[in-house]
């Protein structure tokens, strides 16, 4: 029954769903662990409970989403040698060695360290227990160093030579690990997790100001969560444009494709809005598009020539509709986090970030932007590399192993069921965590009045109330962190 469909397309298929779920966990895990860390460390130095507080309340959710990251990911990795052997084969001499580092490195470290952070804060003291999370938060970076050298080196191949038998194999390691790319790619994959788990823990926070559940916790990680946002989004946009420059230089198709240009432009080229790439005909229907500003975003030149796909044999264009909306919507996603970012400045200078529910509403309304923004992300890096898998040397269609397409739907088929059942009770589970967020204990007021027998509403106001954080408000004898 699957003689019609394709083994080649079935298995980027394949991959491309488990690579899909996988992401999204390290994403939201490296951003989680350098935020566990920072509370911790916060408690250590100003002995406030609100802190580690926050701290064991996002170790269990960091905990469920490394070991499906990690579950996931194991699965992922097996495809190598099932469905591309021959890519294995080739490339295995310069991507054995980097997987094996992170491994033997990165995940070693995370592993180590992970069940003393999860378990060991009263038997090894707070010294010791802050050291396992800050191992743990490092592990975390440094496995994404290991995987984005080598996804880099496939972007940007550098440091290698072909051997008899065909094969890829190291001259200089440094240049294999800092490839042209490498540098980019990491510092916008970084802070892509950092906005990620930014836009999550906001939106929890958000969610349980607009509940009044424990405005102490919802406010303290709201607040950091919006702060981090104001910092990291114009960050990553300035990110974004190096790496596009820096992928002109070494993948110029992939940006043809992102831009929608079917023809070159020799008098500047128009930076297209919105529209519908028609790759049969080669050209982008319902085109709404600004003059000359593609070139001076990528040339710094409003007059600069680019060149399109009509210098670029059809065989070797990507698929320029997946490319042009993905790009999009990465390019949108990054907009509307600044966006955030600022709206909540504006509302910390007024003195109303914990009371504006609007803010709140579109915080909740952004907790997944993170997730699809990397996804997205990771489709117009991956897509655009097409049709190579080592970009310029290998070709997708010659990376496949002998393996015939029923074999590759079966295993697909069971891919689609058990991912969707384990990772969607999974996440399900989480979501469930983050709507429960303990009450604030006794002492820790939240934003409004005390409405307790006895005690006027104006008593238990806390200094501000409705336009200051609950942290800030010390009448009625309010003593936080004492």
């Amino acid at each position: 029954m699957f003689d019609q469909f394709d083994a080649l397309l079935l298995a980027r298929i394949q991959f491309a769903f488990t690579v899909s779920f996988h992401i999204i966990f390290p994403a939201f895990s490296i951003g989680l662990a350098s935020y566990l860390a920072v509370l911790e460390g916060l408690h250590l130095w100003t002995k406030r409970p609100v802190y580690i507080e926050l701290f064991d309340f996002w170790k269990t959710i960091f905990a469920l989403a490394f070991g499906m990251g990690v579950v996931s990911g194991i699965v992922m990795s097996y495809q190598f040698g099932t469905n591309w052997s021959v890519f294995s084969d080739k490339a295995g001499p310069i991507v054995g060695p980097l997987m094996g580092y992170e491994v033997l490195s990165a995940f070693f470290l995370e592993a180590g360290f992970l069940g003393v952070m999860l378990f060991g804060r009263k038997r090894v003291g707070p010294g010791l227990h802050f050291f396992a999370t800050l191992m743990v938060a490092f592990g975390t970076l440094m496995s994404a160093t290991w995987i984005l050298a080598v996804n880099s080196w496939m972007q940007t191949p550098a440091g290698f030579a072909m051997n008899a038998a065909g094969q890829f194999v190291p001259t200089d390691w440094w240049a294999v690990i800092f490839n042209p790319s490498f540098p980019y790619r990491f510092t916008h994959m970084v802070l892509a997790a950092y906005l990620t788990t930014a836009l999550v823990v906001g939106a929890v926070g958000a969610f349980h100001l607009l509940r009044r559940t424990a405005p102490l916790r919802a406010g303290t990680m709201f607040s950091m969560a919006m702060g981090m946002i104001s910092v990291v989004a114009p960050l990553q946009i300035l990110a974004g444009d190096a790496h596009g420059l820096n992928t002109l230089e070494h993948q110029p198709v992939k940006v043809m494709a992102m831009e929608g240009h079917f023809e070159s432009h020799p008098d500047g080229a128009p930076l297209i809005l919105f529209g519908l790439p028609n790759q049969a005909e080669k050209r982008v229907d319902y085109a709404i598009e600004v003059p000359k500003l593609s070139s001076l975003i990528l040339k710094h030149d409003l007059n600069a020539p680019l060149n399109g796909l009509d210098t670029v044999p059809d065989e070797l264009e990507p698929p320029v509709e997946i490319l042009f909306f993905s790009f999009r919507v990465m390019v949108a996603l990054g907009f509307a986090m600044l966006g955030l970012g600022l709206w909540s400045l504006i509302c910390r200078w007024k003195g109303t970030l914990y009371s504006s529910e609007w803010l709140h509403r579109l915080a909740v309304l952004m907790g997944p932007a993170g997730f699809v923004a990397v996804l997205a992300g990771w489709i117009t890096t991956e897509v655009g590399r097409q049709p190579y898998t080592v970009y310029g040397h290998l070709l997708t269609a010659q990376s496949l192993s002998p393996i015939a397409a029923p074999a590759v739907a079966g295993s697909l088929i069971a891919f689609i069921i058990v991912y969707f059942l384990v990772f969607g009770a999974g996440t399900f589970y989480i979501l469930r965590l983050m709507g429960r967020l303990p009450r604030d204990p006794q002492g820790h007021l939240g934003l409004g009045p005390i409405r307790s027998a006895g005690i006027t509403p104006a008593a238990g106001m806390p200094e501000g109330a409705g336009h200051s954080h609950p942290q800030h408000g010390n009448s009625g004898g309010i003593r936080h962190g004492a």
